[in-house]
Order: structure tokens, then sequence, then C-alpha cells
């Protein structure tokens, strides 16, 4: 049978091809924009139709209906990261998260230990040889295709045909529904002067010639702002942006002086506008692989200068990082931060940045603390933290004593505070 045969022998409805999940299975679904609009509305259209089916996923972006609490017995979201749309889920009692390093979830998926019976994914449309391109976010998405028993395929031209990676057969796929609807577009945050301060400090500490990993947010965005003027940087990240793409149009990326994968930009997942999405429709700099790939510290940090800009909430004297949880209360999830801390260090003159404002909710509270809040779910350790910035200045934490770090944290603090984290300090016989 031709692969263009198979491809009308798989096309169904999305009524249909959700019939191949069945009571009691784990639906993995890509990160971010990679998701399945036309599946996932079908699954919340049809949701009392099952019992116990699961959605994993990170940073779902969009509501769908199957997130409704009064029918969790039915569907019930269970995530990799939380995000705005998943966040109520866990607070109301009906949702639930699996922690874990974004590196690590292909092998604890192949290992079997994260379920994966059925996989939902966009893809692009079909090539000559029956090959999809999961260009949106290869992830984990990949290690889920080989695991699960169903595969079910979301066809939309707007997706880009990727390279790397990020390929599936037409013979892999059970099902296949089509869908022209553009692909969501997700702005870049807002940049104000003191994201605009913090990232001037980070700007000014990367050199031309580096390689650069830049998380999602108003901070590593204003870095971003701020390095148009540099030369011959390179991209190895988890996340592709807009950002990024303002690099590239102002000649500071090009990829020419990266020592591992020299020429080609790297990364797992994409998240912003249409102009970025066409951009890595079939462009032979960019490359899409898997995050055990993309983050894995060994292979990341086999690139010199390599420089990871990551945000975190909060920071006590030790430079224990609580970046995904207000207190006990998930926020967001591990994500790749300790990955890229951990693949920066490893790095022949890497640097890992950890930023953060240095308060929060109108300068009343000090986000550099003596001690964690109580419950707060660390994600970056303390023997792992490298550079630590907030628009008061930067503290280089690494090599560095107990009472020499909580000495430069109180440095960089909002200045309101730095006599209360002294006193603390003392009491703690750190200074």
């Amino acid at each position: 049978m031709t692969v263009h045969a198979q491809y009308a022998a798989k096309r169904v409805t999305a009524a249909e091809a959700i019939r191949n999940v069945h009571n009691g299975d784990t639906i993995v679904v890509p990160t971010a924009v990679a998701e399945p609009p036309a599946l996932l509305n079908a699954l919340s259209e049809h949701r009392r139709d099952f019992r116990d089916v699961k959605v994993s996923q990170i940073l779902a972006v969009r509501k769908f209906g199957y997130l409704d609490p009064t029918t969790a017995e039915n569907v019930r979201h269970v995530a990799y990261f939380f995000s705005g749309a998943t966040r109520p889920g866990f607070k109301e009692g009906v949702g639930d998260f699996y922690p874990s390093y974004f590196s690590e979830m292909p092998q604890l998926i192949d290992r079997g230990l994260m379920p994966a019976e059925v996989v939902f994914t966009q893809v692009s449309p079909m090539d000559e040889h029956g090959y999809f391109s999961l260009g949106l976010a290869p992830d984990y998405t990949m290690a889920a295709i080989r695991k699960a028993r169903a595969v079910v395929v979301e066809v939309n031209p707007n997706v880009p045909f990727a390279f790397g990676n990020c390929h599936i057969h037409i013979s892999q796929v059970t099902a296949l529904v089509e869908n022209d609807e553009p692909v969501l577009e997700v702005g870049l945050p807002t940049i104000g002067p003191v994201q605009e301060a913090i990232g001037k400090y980070v700007a000014d500490m990367i050199e031309d010639g580096s390689t650069l990993q830049i998380g999602y947010g108003g901070i590593p965005d204003a870095v971003v702002m701020q390095l148009t003027h540099k030369h011959d940087l390179g991209i190895h990240t988890e996340m592709v942006g807009d950002g990024i793409l303002t690099l590239l149009e102002a000649g500071a990326v090009t990829n020419r002086r990266k020592n591992f994968m020299p020429g080609k930009m790297v990364a797992t997942f994409a998240l912003g506008s249409k102009k970025l999405y066409k951009f890595l429709h079939r462009n032979p700099m960019v490359e899409m692989h898997p995050v055990d790939f993309t983050n894995d510290p060994y292979i990341a940090g086999q690139n010199d200068n390599l420089m990871c800009i990551n945000a975190t909430l909060e920071i006590d004297f030790l430079g224990q990082c609580g970046s995904e949880s207000l207190g006990p209360l998930p926020y967001s999830g591990t994500g790749g931060q300790s990955d890229f801390v951990r693949s920066a260090n490893r790095s022949k003159g890497g640097k890992a940045f950890i930023v953060l404002p240095s308060t929060a909710k109108d300068n009343t509270i000090s986000r550099i603390v003596p001690t964690l809040t109580p419950g707060t779910h660390v994600s970056t350790s303390k023997n792992d933290i490298n550079y630590v910035v907030t628009e008061y200045g930067v503290a280089q934490l690494r090599g560095k004593s107990a009472k020499q770090r909580t000495q430069a944290l109180i440095g960089i603090a909002h200045p309101d505070f730095r006599g209360q984290l002294t006193e603390a300090a003392k009491k703690m016989n750190l200074l």
C-alpha cells in the first residue's frame, strides 16, 4: 500500500479518532502550541463517555473543556508542568503532577515509569516519503510515540516541517485528523525597567561567540533585546521563541562559532508567532530534537561558553532556588532549569544565570530570603547555583562559602530589606 493510500485509510473525524482511547489510559500531549485542538476539543465534548483517562502535558496553553473539575473522574489533567490553564485543577484537588527533570522524561517514558498509552499531537503535512514532522515540539513526545498503543495525529498545514530527530512515518500512525486552524501565537512578555536592568547586567557578561540557552519570561527576553549588537552567537536551547528570531534578524546569531553542531540552532519546542513558525519550516539552520538530546547536561555542555538564562521566584541564603511553587502549591514545574544550570557548569567558559526581581507584590516581599517558604519545591540546588542577578547587581555563588553567599545575596537584595536580612543572617550565624 502506498503512503498516500495509508494516509487515506487512516483519515477519520476527531470524534472517531478519540475512540482509540480506552478507560484508564494516559494520553501524552506535546508542549504548549503543539497540542492538537481538534482532538482535545473532541475529547472534551465526549469526556463523559470515558472513565479515569489522564492527559499529561507540559504547559497547556488552552483551557479545554476536559479541564472541568466536575468531570475529573472521567478525564483529568496530570501535568508535567503547570500553566494558567491547568493550575486551578490542582487547587481544586482534581489535578496531579509528575516531578521530573525535563531532560529525563523520555527515559522515564521508555522505561514505563511514566505512562503513555496514547499520543495526541499536531504534525505537519506528510511529505512524499510518508513522513510528518513534529516541528513544534518533539520534546518527550517522540519517546511516547515509541511506547504508545495508539498514535493519533492532527495534520495541520500551519505546522512547520522542521529538520532534526522529529519525524514520524505514516506506518506509525493509528489514526489521523485534519485541521487547518492557525497555530496559537504567544506574544513576548512585558519588559519593564526592572527586567531591563537585570537584562543589562546579564548581557554585559555575555561575550561574542557564546552559545545561548534562554528560558521563557520577561527577564530572559530583556537579556535578548540587549544582545542585538553581539557577534557570532549560537543557540542550543529548549525553547525557540521570537526573541531568538530578533537576534537572528539583527545578525547577532550565526551559529558559526559553536564547537558542538556548528552552523545549527538546536531546540526542543517552539513558542511564539506565526512568523517564527514559518521561519522553522524546512530551514536547514534549525534542528528540532527530543528533550533528552537538547537538555542533557553532558550533550549541551559540549558547547563552549554556554550561557544559560533562567528565572526563579525565590532564593535563600544558600542559593537554593524555588522556581516552580508558591510554598507547597505548584505554580509551574521543574522544566529544564536544572538541566541547563548543570549544562553551563560543565561547559568550558559556561555561565548559568538565575534571574529574579528583588521583590514581589509591589515591593512588599523580598524574593531573597533567609530560608525558602516552607513547602517550597527546590528547583536548582545550592550545589548547582552559579550567578544570581537582580536589578541591584550580580552575585556569583559557585565555590563560595555559606557566609560569602549570604553576604553576596544581601548585597543584591532590595535596599529596603537588607537590614532585616542582615539581622536574620546574624541569628543564623551566617554573618
